[in-house]
This record gives C-alpha cells, structure tokens and sequence, in this order.
C-alpha cells in the first residue's frame, strides 16, 4: 500500500506531492497523480518538514519540577533536587511519567528520542529499567535509545560501585553508553570508565561534557584526541558543551575542527543550558550555549534537543523540537533552516538514525505543520500539525480558536 500526500510545501520551499511507501519516500513532483485504491491525505497549506528526533532526553526525571524546587536554580541545585527525591521514584512512577512524556514528544512530531537514565548508588538500575521497559513498549510508535548515564560519584563508595553498576546497566539492554565526566574530580577517570565500557561492550557513546561556563574546560577536546588515537567507530556524542561558547574565538574553531576530524556529534541544548548556566554573573551573563556557528563552520556534526522536560533542571519544556528550533534562531543565530535541519538531520545523525528528507528513497518520517512560512512553522507553538512515520499518520493537532466577530485567526 501506499500513500499519497499532496499539495505539501517542502523546506526548500517547493509545492510538492509525494508518495510513500512502506517506510521511503517512492516519487515526489509537482503534481502525482493518485493511483487506484490509493490513500491520499491532503496537506494543502502545510509545511512538510523532516521529522525531528531528541537527541538527548531524560525521561526519568521527566514532568517532577512541581515535586521538588531548585532552590539555586543552577546544575548543582538541580542534581541535589533530584538526588533528594530519586529514592520516592518507584518503577511504576517512572514507566508512567516517561511514557506520558514519549506521547507528548510523538504528538508534537518527534519520532525517535536518546533518553539518558540516572546510572548510580543513588538510583541503582531502576531508571535503566524503567526506560527499556518504556523502549519496548512504544517500540511500534517512537524509537527510543537508552543511554546507561553513570553519575559522578559523590563520595569514594560511590566511585566504587560506579563501573559495577554500568556494567550491569548494559547487561539489561542499555543502547548507548552515558557518563558525565566534567563533574567528576578526577575528570580523566570518569571519561575513561565511560568510554572502555562503550569499547568492551562495542556500543555508541554519549557523554555529558563542559556543562559548565568554565573557560578552561576541555573535555570535548580530550574526547576528540580520545577518539581519533583510538579510532573508536562506533558513534561519539557530546552533549552541552557549554564552555567551548566562551572560549576564545580562535581556540574553540581549533576545537571545532578536531570533533569534525573525529566525526563527533555535538548537540547543543538551549533550554536547559540558558536556564541553568551564567547564574552567578549579576551583570552582562554569557549564554548558556555551545558554539554552534563554530561547529557547523568546522563541519561539524550538530543537533538540537530539548534536554529536561519539566524537572529541576528546566522548569519549562514542551517536548517539541519547535521550541529547541527556536532558541537556536534567537540565542543561537543560526537561520530558521540550519536550526530545522540540527534539531532533525542534526539530531538524527548524532543518533546513529537515517535522515528524512523529501527525497526520492529518503526515509519517510514527516510532520506537517500547517503555517505560511518556515519561521511560522518553528515559531509556531500550539499550531496544527500532522506526524507521519512511513505510510502510517502517527499523530494529529488541530487547532481551534474563538475570537470576537470581525477578527481572523490563523494557524
């Protein structure tokens, strides 16, 4: 079977009809013709965009900022917030906010989502349980990745137990090999514990790294020499990256071209960082932001994400890749394109995923948003929307508003 959407504006701004079958894109023109039998979904007034992913969620902390404040509101009021109410998250409670947390990302478009759990003597396993439970049963729906995110340990027992337990978060299914090695004193010994497991284990690797507006930080550049002596060749991703956005111009396009050199994704998480980085800076705060004009120039891999959804470390949060868009326009200053395709192609990649595009054979992950423009479509919160994944609609938003007589609305 196959289907047939028409009338759909692509994000080069071409009118276009495309078919689809099973999970590509089988012909895509001007104007195709339906064939017999054929289902057809009008998208006449939408724009047909790639499909965004979330490259670096937290489903386990997900939806608990009401629980419990970040009396600092910084990283460090954050960890110890969520520290103090891990031991209250029971399986059920985990399995029931991160699956309500999936639907709310599938509803806004997003198809595949990297989700890190809490890996430590604080929380065990049981997030890592949790999540691949959550994986299994949405499997039909969104794809989820589970990344085995070690925590840095509080004290010399927790150091200890620290390779055990990922060792054991493999053992039970994690997708990916996590760790967050800035935070660690020893910050050599925390890389390394993340990235010999992701060896022996032969997984993709995601870490935590420079979250933190400290000039002097460079993990990311550690990781990249890391990388490339090693030749390691299954997938390296760095989230945050905060302190390459403040280092010298000229040291952070050095950096930049040694990721590129060792095909290191970077995501970079506006909402999350914006809130928690800079907090202690009363006056003319840096950005809470990697250096993504640097990165892309350097050619670079980049995506966007969303990071926490309503916890301790970002109160705020839609789970839709249109708000990660947009503050990569408005903090970022990349154009509305280049923050589309880091928040989809970007994001993707950093995944180890195929990118959508509205290409012949191109993997068919859509969502279609109705607007008149690209900027109105990532700007746009709350407009109506449609998500595809292959020749099966996912996902549908409609909007309805009621304005006084004489007024128009739009969306």
């Amino acid at each position: 079977m196959t289907v047939l959407l028409t009338g759909a504006t692509d994000l080069d701004g071409r009118r276009v009809d495309v078919r689809v079958e099973g999970a590509r894109v089988a012909a895509v023109a001007p104007s195709l013709a339906a064939e017999p039998g054929e289902e057809t979904l009008d998208l006449t007034g939408h724009w047909l965009l790639p499909a965004p992913a979330e490259p670096h969620a937290h489903l386990d902390k997900a939806l608990t900022s009401h629980r419990v404040p970040n009396r600092t509101g910084d990283l460090a009021g954050a960890i110890e917030a969520i520290r103090a109410i891990a031991a209250d998250f029971t399986h059920e409670d985990l399995v029931e906010r991160a699956t309500r947390a999936a639907y709310e990302y599938l509803a806004n478009g997003t198809t595949a989502i990297r989700t890190h759990a809490d890996v430590g003597v604080h929380a065990g396993t049981r997030h890592l349980r949790a999540l691949v439970q959550v994986r299994d049963a949405l499997a039909d729906l969104v794809r989820i990745q589970v990344v085995a995110l070690v925590s840095a340990p509080f004290s010399a027992a927790e150091a200890d137990a620290a390779p055990r337990l990922l060792a054991e978060a493999i053992d039970l299914g994690a997708d990916v090999v996590g760790g967050a090695p800035h935070l660690w004193a020893d910050r050599d010994a925390g890389q390394s514990l993340s990235f010999d497991a992701a060896v022996r284990a032969g997984l993709p690797l995601d870490l935590h790294t420079d979250e933190t507006l400290d000039p002097t930080a460079q993990g990311l550049l550690d990781l990249a020499r890391r990388v490339t002596a090693t030749g390691f060749d299954r997938g390296v991703t760095a989230g945050h990256c905060v302190s390459l956005g403040v280092h010298p111009l000229e040291v952070a396009r050095s950096t930049a071209r040694a990721v590129a050199r060792a095909g290191i994704g970077v995501v970079a998480l506006p909402q999350t960082n914006l809130y928690l980085q800079g907090r202690d800076v009363a006056v003319a705060p840096p950005r809470g932001l990697t250096a993504v004009r640097a990165l892309l120039d350097a050619g670079a891999t980049v995506g966007g994400g969303g990071d926490n959804l309503r916890d301790p470390f970002n109160p705020m949060g839609r789970a839709d890749a249109c708000e990660a868009a947009s503050l990569l326009v408005a903090a970022g200053h990349l154009s509305t394109r280049e923050a589309w395709l880091a928040v989809s192609a970007g994001a993707r990649r950093c995944m180890g995923l195929p990118v959508p595009a509205v290409a012949e054979g191109a993997a068919a992950e859509f969502v279609a948003i109705a607007a008149e423009s690209l900027d109105a479509a990532v700007a746009g919160a709350g407009t109506a929307r449609v998500v595809l994944s292959g020749e099966r609609v996912l996902a549908t938003t409609a909007v309805v508003r009621s304005l006084p007589a004489g007024l128009v609305s739009r969306s």
